[in-house]
Parts: structure tokens; sequence; C-alpha cells
């Protein structure tokens, strides 16, 4: 009986080490071709940087809005899945996944569709882009199995919403939820109109050709009225299934600021009242006075950005962008939550 015992543990350990152990070099071709069907064709970076697999394409507006995983060459206890916000890239998301990283944990920051490109005007005003955002996380938590044994998912403002949803409905999916800016509820005037007969077709008129070129070479120059109307379907679907009855259970981890119009704070509030499971809140005071798209923003991104304000002909609140004071702060917040949970 004891000999039985000591080869079960035996066998139980050798099992965890060789999943740790594992190499993942042989998962980045799946990652690339997942990128290939997206954005036509693929390349190698300019840059290429130590554990990190990027895919890079002609059809970006440059490398820094690429794909990539940051990875330790095995696969780990946990991976996270980060989506990016609308309008923006997976640059926005590098400090985190950066801080993820040094915890031992593979990231994996997404690409979604119809971002960071030369081009977008078709991809802006697609009727299935929701529905196109939908199956890009799906395909990438799915492709997350093969790099961590627990799966994280969330990201930034509208790629927050995406991962909540998919969690909604595949509850089974995720250890845990992380949001930054999370857009759970939008401006009350936007809301309003989301649901008017042809709103849709007329915020495309309204739109006209998408503009990709602006001051921020890692951000498209505006939110199209048209893709926002597509966000609203997603916060509108997480809210009826949260009033249908399904269970959110999970450690929830989410920063945002109290002075934060266009993603108002009580979406995220509402959200974590419906969780049975325990919810970390880091909340920016409103005297700090940090924007939406800035609670992610730390001063290395910020020198990054290289942003030209001087292309700007008015420049309105929040516009341009600026550091999140409280972004150190913030990261260690996360930093003991992936720990504790």
């Amino acid at each position: 009986m004891k000999f039985l015992l000591l080869l079960l543990i035996f066998a139980s350990i050798t099992t965890v080490f060789s999943v740790s152990s594992q190499p993942v070099e042989d998962k980045f071709d799946r990652f690339d071709a997942i990128y290939q069907a997206q954005l036509g064709t693929t390349r190698g970076c300019q840059t290429p940087d130590a554990n990190m697999f990027k895919v890079c394409s002609d059809s970006l507006k440059n490398d820094g809005n690429a794909p990539y995983i940051l990875h330790h060459n095995k696969v780990t206890e946990k991976v996270v899945v980060l989506f990016h916000g609308l309008s923006d890239s997976p640059f926005y998301l590098r400090s985190i996944a950066q801080s993820i990283h040094q915890q031992g944990i593979n990231v994996i920051v997404a690409l979604m569709p119809g971002h960071g490109k030369n081009h977008a005007d078709e991809d802006m005003q697609d009727d299935k882009l929701a529905d196109r955002w939908r199956a890009h996380v799906s395909d990438l938590v799915e492709y997350a199995a093969s790099l961590g044994e627990q799966r994280y998912l969330g990201g930034f403002s509208t790629g927050g919403v995406l991962a909540t949803e998919y969690i909604l409905q595949h509850p089974e999916a995720a250890k845990g939820l992380v949001l930054f800016s999370g857009a759970l509820a939008l401006d009350s005037s936007v809301e309003s109109i989301a649901n008017i007969w042809g709103i849709q077709w007329l915020a495309k008129l309204l739109d006209g050709e998408y503009a990709t070129q602006g001051p921020n070479p890692y951000k498209y120059p505006s939110v199209g009225r048209f893709s926002a109307f597509k966000l609203t379907e997603v916060i509108f679907s997480v809210r009826d299934l949260i009033e249908q009855g399904v269970t959110l259970n999970l450690p929830i981890f989410s920063a945002h600021s109290m002075a934060d119009i266009t993603t108002p704070i009580i979406g995220v509030k509402d959200l974590m009242a419906a969780n049975k499971g325990p919810n970390s809140l880091f909340e920016i005071s409103l005297d700090v006075d940090v924007c939406h798209a800035d609670v992610v923003i730390n001063q290395e991104q910020l020198s990054d950005m290289h942003y030209d304000a001087s292309l700007l002909e008015d420049i309105l609140p929040c516009e341009v962008p600026k550091v999140n004071p409280k972004h150190a702060d913030m990261l260690d917040f996360l930093s003991q939550f992936l720990t504790t949970y």
C-alpha cells in the first residue's frame, strides 16, 4: 500500500513537471496562422524582443500595433489573455502585460479585427464587426489553453466587456477576469440612442471614410459612431445575460477612474454586485482626474507614443494622452490579485 501511494505521488509530480516544463515554441505557428487569416499576410518584426513572439504585417500601421505573446518558453500555471480597446491596439496593454509576465505568467495580447491597420474603412463599417470580435476572443481563449493551465481573461475598455461576455457564456473557460476601464456602461446619451431603428446606417453615413492616421501611431484618430454602436451590442448582451440569471462566480479585478465619463464606473460596480466571487476594485479617485484611456498609460508608453498634438485643430478634454499617476500602484494591486487568486 505504501509503495502504491509513493508511486501515485511520483506520477503526480512527474505530470506537473512535464506540463510546466513543456516548451511552447512549436505553438507559435498557430498564433501566426490566426493573424494570417485576419491580416492577409504576416512577416517577421523589425526589432524582435527576447521572450516575445510578435506577429507583424505590412497591413498594420507599424509593428507597435502587432499582437504578441510574452512567454517563458514553457507552459505556465496561469496564462492571461488581454484584449485592447476600441480604436486602439495591443500597445496600450504593454505595461500591464510586462508586469504580469514578470510574475512568471505567459501573456497573450490580441489584436482585435479591424484595428491597427493602414486601411480600416471596410472593417470598421462591417455589419458583422461585433461578431468578428467575439469570434476572435473565442479563438484566442481556445489557443491560450496550450500556454497555461488556468486561463485569466480581460482587457482594456471594449476588450474588457468582450472578455466579460465570453465568460458569462462560457463560465468554465476562465479562472478570473481582469478589467481596465472596462466598458460595461457608456455615456447615457450614447446608450439611449443605440437602439433607435436605422441608427447604425446613419452612423455609417456620418462617419464617412474611416481615418486611421493621426497624432498617435498606436490608435486611430477617433472612435467611429458605427463601431461605438457595435460596442453597445456587446454591453447590452452582458446586461441581458445577467438579468436572465446567468451566474457569475469568479475573482474579478477592475481598475477604473471615477473621472471616466466615457465608460462610467457604475457599469463595473453593477457587474461586481452580480458576482458571487471575490471582487478587487482599484478605484482611482475623482481628484486625481485620470481620463478613460489614460488608466493604462505609464511614462514609458507616453514617451514611445511621440504624440504629435500639433496635428490637432482643437484640443478637447482627454484627447491628449497623459500618464496615470496611480499606474504603479495599480500594477501592484493587480500583482496581489493574481498571486491570491
